[in-house]
């Protein structure tokens, strides 16, 4: 265990560094005085008596129920309304431009839907990113706006209806219907299950497994499915249901996926973002979602 003695309080110079001990030895090692550099002593005594000022001046501490308010009365919250005010301010003319236009009016003109497009981009990153992606890509069950296959419709006016009212969610305008839980509520059998997910591949073009009666479940299908997606599997936008005769699935197109799909129905909830984003941001959303994907006319 290592001993420190103190040997007395005269100055002692170290042989070998030339510089003066402390008077103290820890097993037989000197300690040297070194004092720190009287620049870097300033500068650690300048920042504690700036944390003490900023102490003082900005809201620091937490309280029990409150916070320090700070003798400026400064507040972040407050710089941030004030700046946001500011944008709006600037943006004002262009933004009472879109208001007072129809979206198709818009995408005419090149200044008015170049604007739209970037306020709508930055509208896209902070509220339908998480679930669309950043660029729009989508993922499993959230479906790609950079393609041209559009569950509800890919044109000005259905982007904003959806937009606006979403899909299965608050809004009684908002689009509804979902796809039934054929196995769950006993409607079909999971061999017609089975029978079904193999007639649904076959209309892609994707294989099947070997033996499977696809005359079976195309009479499965016409019986349980055409309702929705048409008789030939192409869908409809108005419900809703995808077109199962393209390359393009929005939970993926294996089999097991499929039966898993028809046993336990498919239901995927769309915000309302009425209410929550203004009318202006509603158009410049639109119009981008619009020009990532098929450019659907009327």
């Amino acid at each position: 265990m290592a001993q420190g003695t103190h040997e007395g309080r005269h100055e002692q110079v170290d042989a070998i560094s030339g510089v003066a001990t402390t008077g103290h030895s820890w097993d037989d090692i000197q300690e040297l005085n070194n004092p720190l550099p009287r620049w870097w002593l300033w500068t650690f005594y300048a920042c504690i008596a700036w944390a003490v000022a900023y102490c003082i001046a900005f809201p620091a501490w937490p309280l029990v129920s409150s916070y320090t308010k700070g003798a400026l009365g400064w507040q972040s919250r407050d710089a941030v309304v004030a700046d946001l005010d500011a944008l709006k301010q600037q943006r004002s003319n262009m933004t009472a431009k879109l208001a007072g236009s129809s979206l198709e009016e818009i995408r005419q003109n090149p200044g008015m839907f170049t604007f739209a497009r970037a306020q709508g981009k930055a509208a896209f990153g902070d509220n339908c990113a998480p679930c669309h992606g950043a660029g729009g890509a989508g993922a499993e069950g959230y479906p790609n706006l950079n393609d041209d296959d559009w569950l509800w419709g890919g044109t000005l006016a259905r982007i904003e209806q959806t937009i606006r009212h979403g899909a299965r969610s608050t809004s009684d305008e908002g689009h509804s219907g979902s796809m039934p839980a054929f196995g769950r509520d006993g409607m079909l059998k999971r061999e017609e299950i089975a029978q079904a997910a193999d007639y649904v591949r076959s209309l892609s073009g994707l294989p099947t497994d070997k033996g499977a009666d696809l005359a079976t479940g195309a009479k499965i299908f016409a019986d349980n499915c055409a309702a929705c997606h048409g008789d030939t599997g192409h869908g409809s936008q108005e419900l809703g249901a995808p077109n199962l005769a393209d390359k393009i699935w929005l939970f993926g197109s294996d089999k097991a996926t499929i039966v898993e799909g028809l046993m336990n129905g498919r239901g995927g909830v769309m915000p309302t973002w009425h209410g929550r984003l203004d009318d202006t941001t509603i158009k410049a959303l639109t119009l981008y979602v619009h020009s990532l994907g098929g450019d659907q006319r009327p």
